[in-house]
């Protein structure tokens, strides 16, 4: 399907022609001279021998229409991982603070003693006055400690299996966390969650035309994801809507490629399933490779025509089948009579003429290709085997001496 055609071999169906002139090396060629007519030559062996190079070429314009490119992404912009630790280290660092908070609050004071049996924290200070001390150090102490809690419980998230988080700073990409489980990111930068599970959509009926301008409407299944989280956010506003719209797009660009059926003239058709689903996976990728998605499969679940010309169609096909089917019927009519005239000259090991054979193959024509039940209304033109009738005169004058 990816694989690069040739244009000079092989065209598509109903393709328009152009003509393009190689281009010839060395000088231009003299203008040529008239001269008198020669006797040709008696045709010699066909030999393949290459095109000259000034003899036009055919070219197929819809090859070349549809060799666009697709829109260009930032080359710098690509998906890169972010620093990312695992969970246990923000819970260490934050089971930490919280333990050097409670100590400087024991010996701060604020943390009264329950029992003899624990150890005093309290400093000498306190012990002495009896009441809490709040020193410029222990506020300092709580301060820091609070902080360090505070950013280690922040940047905690829990990335599930199938998603991504995105990081940005100041509308800057800085990375992609793909890790699962509990991990700890910068609070600092911003996050945004990507699904990059394998999804499909159930296209509604878009209404396009086939090549011959007969407006058909087409259902898809397109089965797609987010390979590059980097420029399905920053590259496009909308990455589902970008990818709706490219459908529409493509759908309509190859729909109107080919007719819906080849009844009429054979030849490929988009009824055919394969080559549409085909072509619409490749024009899809293509589309949607630079907004960072990938499309594995686009495929037609209904083609039908549109209301205002289904029935019209419907009448059309059933009477080019009903056409075609007449013809085989008279050929295979044809040969039958053939076939039974030749089995009674063999049989009868008499000949007949010229006229006589045409008037017995039309009168098996007719009884072969006329409804049951219809009488023939063609006279017996078929002339009797010489000798017949004298056969018939000996026969009737015998009888009639028995009789006597």
């Amino acid at each position: 399907m990816d694989a690069p055609r040739d244009p000079a071999r092989r065209t598509l169906a109903g393709a328009t022609p152009l003509l393009k002139k190689r281009a010839t090396v060395g000088p231009p060629a003299e203008p040529a001279t008239e001269a008198l007519p020669l006797p040709l030559p008696a045709p010699a062996a066909p030999a393949q021998v290459p095109p000259p190079a000034d003899r036009p070429q055919l070219v197929d314009s819809r090859a070349e229409i549809a060799a666009r490119r697709p829109p260009k992404a930032d080359p710098e912009l690509r998906e890169r991982e972010a620093l990312a630790l695992p969970g246990w280290v923000a819970l260490a660092a934050l089971l930490l603070a919280l333990v050097s908070i409670a100590l400087v609050l024991a010996q701060a004071g604020l943390i009264p003693h329950f029992a003899d049996e624990l150890p005093d924290l309290r400093s000498e200070a306190v012990q002495e006055t009896g009441g809490p001390v709040v020193t410029g150090w222990a506020l300092s102490a709580v301060t820091v400690g609070a902080a360090v809690a505070l950013y280690a419980l922040a940047g905690l998230l829990a990335n599930a299996g199938g998603e991504t988080r995105v990081l940005s700073r100041w509308g800057r990409y800085r990375g992609t966390v793909r890790r699962t489980g509990l991990l700890w990111v910068n609070p600092l930068l911003r996050r945004r969650r990507v699904d990059v599970r394998l999804r499909h959509w159930r296209s509604e009926a878009v209404q396009v035309t086939d090549r011959t301008g007969t407006p058909i409407v087409v259902r898809l299944l397109v089965v797609w994801r987010i390979k590059d989280t980097a420029r399905a956010v920053f590259a496009v506003g909308d990455h589902e809507e970008y990818l709706r719209e490219q459908i529409h797009a493509v759908l309509t660009r190859t729909a109107s490629t080919l007719p819906c059926d080849s009844d009429a003239a054979p030849g490929p058709a988009l009824r055919d399933g394969q080559w549409f689903a085909d072509e619409l996976s490749r024009a899809l990728a293509a589309e949607a490779a630079p907004a960072g998605l990938e499309v594995y499969s686009a495929q037609p679940l209904a083609l039908e025509y549109a209301p205002e010309v289904a029935d019209s169609m419907r009448r059309r096909r059933l009477a080019e089948l009903d056409a075609g089917l007449r013809t085989v019927l008279v050929d295979d009519a044809v040969e039958a009579a053939a076939l039974a005239v030749r089995r009674l000259e063999r049989a009868t090991a008499h000949e007949l003429d010229v006229a006589a054979r045409s008037a017995l193959m039309e009168q098996l024509l007719v009884a072969f290709v006329a409804p049951a039940g219809v009488p023939s209304g063609l006279p017996a033109t078929v002339p009797a085997p010489a000798g017949a009738g004298a056969l018939t005169k000996n026969g009737k004058a015998g009888q009639e001496g028995k009789r006597a």
